[in-house]
């Protein structure tokens, strides 16, 4: 009596980590369906006879329709059950994914990736949510680091086998193979899944688009997303040419490099994951978001050097930054309320869309290649990724949980049961 109680363990029970699983495998199909297009722009300006211009606006489609997707069902999103909500966007992202991969033409693969992009955004949104309210504090950070390794998957295993497929079978046969798995995923999902609607159950009306964007709370996680994007996009889409131009690698050395980070992420989200759950989000966020700062400054400044030194570098650059979304997604997930998480989250993931925009963008502007080949410009790219990290830092600091105190039921065996705030 008059002892706090003690802190629960962080355990996952097998059901839940099937629930995992699941919205792993969503996520997957999500991510990959994203990475993909960008190696295949030499296979799609050949068949399509595209030049490299019209090749970025396929891809910026993309990102502009989720802009506007997750703008539009935040307003939503928390109407509905967490399962139905998924499994209709999921289905939309499934079907558009078929269309890229049987566009005729090239105007025709642009719509197509326009309208996977307005579904694949929002996709995102509902499996975060879906951990944010079925995962209390203490655990969500081994369930995001779970659901967030199929990045790492994509990279090891989807990218390597799209582009078989797509110099085999051509550039739309990545899409159709990718289609496929998603309606084996959309199945799996509909028959395991529960319904997860214990956010609707005390009747809250739906925040609107006003309310859920004025909330301080929620202007700081929106903040601290721009910044924290800001902190790797700027740098990353230029990775590959970098390594070519400036760091003196072949081509074909670039799969070896995006291979053995690949597997070094995977292992390291999950790891961070647990470290978060058990010492704070925030002190291993922290921890990885100063080691990403090191590693930003050393590869946007890597001369010629042999192959060995180059992964190391890169392996180093992907763990850092991917490992310290892992804290930095169950930070932001915990700054809203259960009964408004759904849109907060999909407005979340307008403001990302938009962020990658920005970093793109302002990459695109101040890299330039030399006549000699060099890429000019990247490390003041690199430094501007640096500022916005350490930014990043600070504002971690300043968020707030809106989960005043969490009910923790045990799941039995087969059943996943919700933890909600009170």
């Amino acid at each position: 009596m008059g002892q706090p109680p003690s802190r629960p363990k962080p355990a996952i029970s097998r059901s839940e980590w099937g629930l995992l699983v699941l919205l792993a495998a969503v996520q997957f199909t999500n991510i990959l369906d994203f990475v993909i297009i960008m190696p295949l722009a030499p296979l799609a300006k050949r068949d399509f006879q595209i030049t490299s211009e019209q090749f970025g606006h396929a891809v910026a489609a993309y990102g502009f329709a989720s802009f506007v997707g997750t703008i539009l069902a935040a307003k939503y999103l928390d109407r509905f059950g967490r399962k139905a909500a998924l499994l209709t966007l999921y289905l939309g992202f499934t079907v558009s994914t078929l269309m890229c991969g049987l566009a005729p033409t090239y105007e025709t693969l642009v719509i197509a990736r326009a309208v996977t992009g307005l579904f694949g955004g929002v996709v995102g949104a509902a499996v975060m949510a879906i951990i944010g309210d079925v995962f209390a504090d203490y655990r969500r950070g081994t369930a995001m680091g779970a659901v967030m390794s199929s990045f790492a998957i994509a990279s090891i295993v989807g990218v390597p086998l799209g582009l078989l497929l797509a110099e085999n079978f051509g550039t739309g046969a990545p899409f159709v193979a990718l289609a496929v798995v998603s309606a084996l995923v959309w199945a799996s999902t509909f028959f395991v899944m529960p319904s997860f609607r214990g956010h609707l159950a005390k009747g809250h009306p739906p925040a609107s688009m006003w309310g859920l964007a004025a909330e301080p709370n929620h202007l700081l996680a929106f903040s601290f997303t721009v910044f924290l994007v800001l902190g790797t996009f700027c740098v990353v889409p230029y990775l590959a040419d970098s390594l070519v131009a400036n760091a003196g690698q072949q081509m074909t050395n670039l799969k070896y490099v995006y291979l053995v980070a690949g597997g070094f992420t995977l292992v390291s989200t999950n790891l961070v994951g647990r470290l978060a759950d058990r010492y704070g989000k925030l002190p291993v966020f922290r921890i990885m978001g100063t080691a990403s700062i090191v590693t930003i400054l050393i590869v946007t400044n890597l001369p010629p050097l042999p192959l060995w030194v180059v992964i190391l570098a890169t392996t180093s650059l992907m763990v850092a930054t991917s490992a310290r979304m892992v804290p930095a997604m169950a930070l932001v997930t915990a700054s809203a309320a259960p009964a408004v998480r759904g849109g907060f989250l999909s407005l979340n993931a307008a403001v990302q869309s938009a962020a990658m925009g920005l970093a793109s963008e302002i990459g695109g502007r101040l890299i330039a290649q030399s006549d000699d080949g060099q890429l000019s410009g990247y490390p003041i790219v690199g430094l501007i990724a640096a500022g916005s990290a350490v930014v990043s830092l600070l504002l971690a600091g300043v968020l707030r949980s809106a989960e005043s105190g969490v009910v923790h039921v045990p799941a039995k065996e087969g059943v996943v049961v919700a933890e909600a705030a009170v």
